[in-house]
């Protein structure tokens, strides 16, 4: 999945919903960090959830606003 955005998200929406990987919010943050800072809007909105909520990262309301 390196360099491909769209793998990158789809990695982190498994692990996020638990399909066919065991659920883990902090391996999805980081999937979704990898899909966001290539630009992948969908991505940057699920990882400022990420940061807003705390799922996976420490919360981080001025992290939750950069995404």
């Amino acid at each position: 999945a390196q360099g491909d955005a769209d793998a990158q998200y789809t990695v982190g929406t498994a692990y996020s919903n638990g399909s066919g990987l065991t659920q883990n919010a902090a391996e999805a943050a980081q999937w979704y960090r990898l899909a966001a800072d290539q630009g992948l809007a969908v991505a940057q909105v699920n990882l400022g959830i990420a940061y807003a909520d705390g799922r996976g990262v420490a919360q981080n309301e001025a992290e939750a606003v950069r995404w």
